[in-house]
C-alpha cells in the first residue's frame, strides 16, 4: 500500500510506481538545467547574473524556476544578504553536493558522445525521410 510521500509502507521507492516519490525526484534531477546548475554551483555561492552568464542560453525565467524548485527540493540554499539593492547568492546544500558526481557523469558523457549521437540522428533523419518503397508479397 502507498502512503501519501509517495512510498511504498515497507519504505521501499521504486520509481516505477506512478505514484512512488521518486518518480517526482527523477523528474526533478534529470532537468537539463538541473544538471548544469548544479555543476555550476558545486564550488561554492554563486550570484544569479554570475548563474545566467555561465549557463549559457538560459532564459532569466528558467534560471528563476529552477533554482526555486532546487530550493523547495532541498538542494539549494538561497541566502539574501541586506544590502541595496539586495545580493542574493545560491548554493548547494549537503543533499546537492551528493548529486554532483552523478550530475558530472552525465554532463561528461553527453559531451564526450555528441558525434556519435548527431551522426545517428542524421542517419535516422535520413531514412525517416526516405520514400517507402513498394512490399512484395511473396
Amino acid at each position: 500500500m502507498e502512503t501519501t510521500s509517495g512510498l511504498r509502507e515497507h519504505g521501499a521507492a521504486n520509481a516505477y510506481l506512478r505514484e512512488c516519490g521518486s518518480r517526482k525526484v527523477l523528474e526533478a534531477i534529470a532537468n537539463k538545467w538541473t544538471c548544469l546548475l548544479v555543476d555550476a554551483l558545486r564550488d561554492g555561492p554563486v550570484r544569479f547574473g554570475v548563474l545566467r552568464r555561465r549557463v549559457d542560453g538560459i532564459t532569466q525565467k528558467s534560471l528563476t524556476q529552477t533554482l526555486r524548485n532546487m530550493e523547495r527540493d532541498g538542494m539549494v540554499v538561497r541566502t539574501v544578504y541586506p544590502t541595496i539593492p539586495p545580493r542574493v547568492e545560491y548554493e548547494l546544500s549537503a543533499l546537492g553536493h551528493s548529486v554532483v558526481t552523478l550530475m558530472e557523469g552525465i554532463k561528461s558523457w553527453s559531451e564526450r558522445h555528441v558525434p556519435e549521437i548527431m551522426a545517428a540522428r542524421e542517419l535516422y533523419d535520413r531514412r525517416a525521410a526516405e520514400e517507402p518503397g513498394p512490399v512484395r508479397a511473396g
